[in-house]
Formats: structure tokens, C-alpha cells, sequence
């Protein structure tokens, strides 16, 4: 896991070694152990590195790596599979100087060119500078765990793993105030439409399972996809038949992603999401694998998992460590945190998972295994419902498939009523309805400046997914928006430390054959999640699996809003806000109002959030 960044232009690059330089230095908590540079001899072209070590530690693989005398590679994250992938190349008559990824990936772009990407099973984003062809090649992996993002115009390409990279190689910071128009009145933090906006209206990402190829000479840059989710359902799969090729799949995950030259833990909250990693993790002859593991907790707060976290732990022998989050937490460390993150969160749920990377790095532990990515993948949330009731009423099936009565039974209180059998009946017509509806209190937000909302009133966001079906929605949230969101988190979070996470449920294999499985393997009888409960079921505690009450991953949010320092600091938020001509000056005489979490009237929350992009 590491920092890149480069600066690439036809003419030669005046004070190319101090840009570079400064570029680099600004993420180096993504790579705290190396720090090295490449140059062309024109200074055309430089290259540079911070690095973590997790894959062959020697110096042999620090990068910016040359391979072949042509090619030199800048990469962030770890292709988990480069061991298979290395064989193949080596029986091609391909030789290697180093045990590292690194090699791997380089070496499979000389034999592939851009089909390489196809046989990565990883988090990654990298750039190949191709010293004869004067082409650079850069990409990120097919879920967007790993950032990269860009800026383009008549005289240079500039990229870099995070935003300040951009910043500090002399990019000016220009707010992108359609971006911010979506989030403070929906809270959208992307744009769904256009995966390559950021919250700066001068600075681009590159989006999820994409490549892009800058021609030096002709100084022109395109953008290709290289992977995407066919939907095809096969509906004719048997329950026993689609429970073990999910757990031979789950487990291959998990065991590629404990290949580690260094120490590898486990967040735990209680869950029964990470505590499935826990439980094959168990079943793995991994060296490097601590058995340590690692929980938030809020003393004194009724959705703190602790005592979940703590039978998990104590059924697998694990050495449980708890990170204490309070107030306090949120106070001292939440500028910090936005630095990290450059863009607007969502709540006060990045401060935890902060605070448990913080406390893994302080306990020996620079791998973590984490369980983001089920809940979108496997239907976890209750929203989710919804859609499945959808799908059965459009189909005629929910009286007799008794779904909504073993929800019922299970304390589920989520309302299906005529919205939803209008949605059901004529999908597009309800869609159309409801985005009109979402722009029209948009306008209206009485806290925005009228001027503000008025320029921005075209530029909203708001969609839904294309059917009103379960897999729709899922797709929705995997790869048009929802997911990249909590990967951005976990991304900043993480690296803030020099922690690498890892996410099993993430191989692409995994995602491909959940998407191909009929939508009653993923809730039924009522429960979310319903082929991870199946396949854990003999390796996890009952009292786990069959978990009634999704609490998420949430911390007390709306109790430290009524501490008065931080009521003080949104204050501090709405008053810039209002300096900027963002939010109208009637919103300085409001009372600040608490929220959860995971409230949809966030507002104040936003305003602090939104407050940092003028900081």
C-alpha cells in the first residue's frame, strides 16, 4: 500500500524534481518506509513514490520499479493473486528479480498490454510509464478501493493517489458547486451520472474498473472501461449448489488476501459480516496472521456491539482489542480527518473507523481484514426490502411467497404500501415521480442561498436504479452509488495510519456469481444476507448468524452533537457557508439539530462536512 504520483507534459517540466518532490511528500502517511523518484532525461516525464511495505519488504521492489529498461511502475495496493499470475508468465519464459506484485503486474502488461487487467484479483491503482512507445498506462481495480485522480489540459497531465498530491503540485483548489448543491440538499457525495466528477471542479478520478492511456507526443488522454457486472440470473441454481460455490469462493478470497510479508488482523464489530472473515480466517495456516482483532466501542451508547464483538472473539481465541470512542474523539481528531478525506462525509461514522486503523497500527498490525462490501453485495440492509416485495408483487408472488410475514415475525418494521406497489406496477413512471418530487425540495431547501440554488437548480443528481428488482438495487449501490463512498472512507481512514485494509467479500469472482443468483438466496423467510447466514451457520455462534437487529456500523453521533464545543464548531461551519454564498444568512439563527448517523435530514452534520472544502 502506498502513495503515487506524476506529472507528465510534451515540453520539459520547469522545476520538475521540486514539484515532484512536493507532490510526493504529501502522502507520504500512505507510505511512510521509501520515498523515491524516476525522471526521463528530458523532464518530461516524472514519477513518484511513497511505499509500504507489505510484499517482499526488500529494496529490490521499491518503486518508482524499471522493468526491461522501458518500462517503470508506480502502484498502490496489492494484486492478490500475483502468485498464479506469476506462474503462467513464467511458463511464457518471463523471469523475475524480486518476490514482490509490483513485478508481477509490470511483467503482465508487457505480455497482455491492457488484457492484464482482466487476470488482477486486487485493490490497485498504477501507472506504467512505456519509455519506447511514450504512452503512460494507468489503472484501478473493478470496485474502486484504491483512488486515483487526475488533472488535464493544454499543457499537462498531472495524477496522484489522493487530491493533495494535485494541490501540492501547484493545481488550484476550485470548489465544484454543483457537486456541493447534491450533497448538502440529498447528501450525494459522487455523481451517478458522471463517475468522474469530484468535489473540485478542476481535478477528475479516475472511475472504478477503468484504464486510461496519456500519449505524450500527441499529448492526448482516453478513458476505457474494462470490467462490468452482466446480470444474467440463474434461476434454476439449487440452494445447497449456490451455499458451497459462495463458500469455496468466500474462502479463496480470504486466503489469497492473508498472503502478507507483514502482520494481519481483523476488524470485528459483532457483525456478522466481519465475523464470517474471522471464522475462515480461523481455518487458514496463514504465518503472518496475529489473531488479533479490533472493535469500536461507545461506552454508554445502545447500538454498541461489544458484547457481540466479544463472544466472536472469545469463541476463536482472538486477542480483542477495543478502541474507545467518545465525543472527545470526535473533537480532537476530526480536522485531521478531513484532512484525509478532502471531500464531505456523510457522519460521524468515519471518526470509528479511524480510531480502529489508529489502534491496529498501535498494536503491531499493518493488515486489516475487513467486511465492507456484503451488505451491498448480499442485500443486508433493510432497505433492501423493499425492493425484494417490489419484485414479488410485480410478479405476483408476495402473498404466497410469505415473505412480508416472516419479516414480520422477525421485528422487521419496514412498510410496504401503495408507493411501493405503484413503483412495483409502473416502475418508471414512479421513478420519474419521485425524482421530480426529490429535485423540487432540493430547490426549496430554505437553508440555501436562493442564488446558490438557482444556478444549480439544473445540475441534480437524484436517480434510482433501472428496475424495481432486488439485484437492480444492488447493482445500484455496488457500481453506481453507494459502495465507492464507504471505500473512499475506509481508503483515507486506513492509509492515515499506513494501515492496508483488505476486503474479501470484494473478489471480483465472488461479486460476478452473487449477481448471478436469483434474488430469494439473498433474502428469505424474511432474512437479509440469506446465503452468508446459510454458509456460516456451522462455523459461527447462533447467536451471531441469526442475528434479528441490523445495527451497521454506527456510532452515537446524535449524543456528541449536543456537546456544546461541537455545536460551536457547526456554527464556526455555517458561518464560511454563509461567507461563500452557500447557505443564506437565516440559517446563523437556527438551533443546532442533532441527528443519528444515518438520518436523510443530516443537514447540520453536512454544513461541518462541507465547511472543510474552503479550508
Amino acid at each position: 500500500m502506498c502513495g503515487i504520483a506524476g506529472i507528465l507534459s510534451p515540453a520539459k517540466i520547469k522545476d520538475a524534481q521540486q514539484i515532484i518532490k512536493a507532490a510526493t511528500r504529501s502522502l507520504i502517511h500512505r507510505g511512510p518506509e521509501q520515498e523515491r523518484y524516476w525522471f526521463n532525461e528530458e523532464d518530461t516525464v516524472v514519477l513518484g513514490h511513497t511505499r509500504l511495505c507489505i510484499i517482499d519488504p526488500h529494496s529490490r521492489s521499491n518503486q518508482p520499479f524499471s522493468y526491461l529498461s522501458r518500462y517503470h511502475i508506480i502502484h498502490n495496493g496489492e494484486i492478490y493473486n500475483y502468485l498464479e499470475i506469476k506462474k503462467e508468465l513464467e511458463k511464457k519464459g518471463y523471469h523475475f528479480s524480486t518476490e514482490s506484485d509490483t513485478e508481477v503486474i509490470v511483467a503482465a502488461y508487457h505480455a497482455y498490454k491492457s488484457k492484464c487487467l482482466q487476470e488482477f484479483d486486487g485493490m490497485f491503482s498504477f501507472a506504467i510509464w512505456d519509455e519506447q512507445e511514450k504512452i503512460l498506462f494507468a489503472a484501478r481495480d473493478r470496485l474502486g478501493e484504491k483512488p486515483f485522480f487526475f488533472f488535464y489540459d493544454d499543457k499537462e497531465f498531472l495524477f496522484g493517489s489522493e487530491i493533495k498530491a494535485l494541490w501540492a503540485a501547484g493545481i488550484p483548489k476550485l470548489v465544484n458547486e454543483s457537486m456541493l448543491y447534491n450533497y448538502l440538499s440529498i447528501g450525494y457525495t459522487a455523481n451517478p451520472f458522471d463517475p468522474r466528477e469530484t468535489f473540485y471542479q478542476n481535478i477528475q478520478k479516475l472511475p472504478a474498473a477503468s484504464f486510461l492511456e496519456y500519449s505524450l507526443p500527441t499529448h492526448t488522454l482516453t478513458v476505457e472501461k474494462y470490467w462490468n457486472i452482466v446480470a444474467e440470473e440463474n434461476g434454476s441454481i439449487k440452494s445447497n449448489d449456490a451455499i458451497e460455490q459462495f463458500t469455496s469462493l468466500f474462502k479463496g478470497s480470504i486466503e489469497k488476501r492473508l498472503r502478507s510479508d507483514v502482520a494481519i488482523g481483523t476488524s470485528l464489530s459483532g457483525g456478522l459480516d466481519s465475523s464470517s472473515i474471522v471464522a475462515i480466517c480461523a481455518q487458514q495456516a496463514a504465518p503472518n496472521y496475529t489473531h488479533k482483532c479490533f472493535t469500536a466501542s461507545f461506552p454508554g451508547f445502545n447500538k454498541t456491539e461489544d458484547e457481540y464483538a466479544s463472544i466472536v472473539a472469545k469463541h476463536f481465541g482472538l486477542q480483542h482489542h477495543l478502541s474507545t470512542i467518545n465525543d472527545s474523539a470526535l473533537l480532537d481528531e476530526w480536522n485531521t480527518i478531513m484532512w484525509h478525506q478532502e471531500e464531505p462525509v456523510g457522519s460521524a461514522s468515519v471518526v470509528a473507523q479511524y480510531k480502529i486503523y489508529q489502534t491496529a497500527k498501535q498494536n503491531g498490525v499493518t493488515v486489516l481484514l475487513d467486511g465492507q462490501g456484503a451488505d451491498e453485495i448480499l442485500a443486508g440492509y433493510h432497505k433492501y426490502y423493499k425492493w425484494y416485495w417490489q419484485q414479488l408483487y410485480a410478479e405476483k408472488n408476495l402473498s404466497k411467497s410469505g415473505e412480508l410475514k416472516a419479516a414480520a415475525a422477525l421485528g422487521i418494521k419496514e412498510n410496504f404500501g401503495v408507493k411501493n406497489k405503484a413503483m412495483a406496477v409502473f416502475p418508471q413512471f414512479t421513478m420519474a415521480m419521485l425524482q421530480s418530487k426529490k429535485a423540487k425540495k432540493a430547490f426549496r431547501q430554505p437553508d440555501l442561498n436562493k442564488e446558490f440554488s438557482h444556478l444549480q437548480k439544473r445540475n441534480f443528481y437524484y436517480t434510482t436504479p433501472a428496475e424495481s428488482t432486488l439485484n437492480s438495487a444492488l447493482y445500484f449501490n455496488s457500481f453506481v452509488y453507494g459502495l465507492e463512498e464507504l471505500l473512499r472512507y475506509a481508503d483515507r481512514n486506513s492509509m492515515a495510519h499506513a494501515v492496508e485494509v483488505r476486503l474479501p467479500f470484494l473478489n471480483y469472482q465472488l461479486v460476478e456469481f452473487l449477481f448471478t443468483l436469483p434474488p430469494h438466496l439473498k433474502i428469505k423467510d424474511g432474512w437479509t444476507k440469506w446465503l452468508l447466514r446459510a454458509s456460516m451457520e456451522k462455523l459461527l455462534p447462533k447467536d451471531i448468524v441469526w442475528r434479528k437487529d441490523k445495527v451497521g456500523f454506527e456510532p452515537p453521533q446524535k449524543q456528541w452533537m449536543q456537546n456544546p464545543l461541537v455545536q460551536e464548531r457547526i456554527r464556526d461551519a455555517k458561518k464560511i457557508l454563509v461567507e461563500k454564498n452557500i447557505l443564506s444568512s437565516s440559517v446563523l439563527k437556527k438551533s443546532i439539530t442533532p441527528t443519528e448517523a444515518h438520518s436523510a435530514d443530516n443537514k447540520d452534520w453536512r454544513y461541518w462536512s462541507a465547511s472543510y472544502l474552503f479550508r
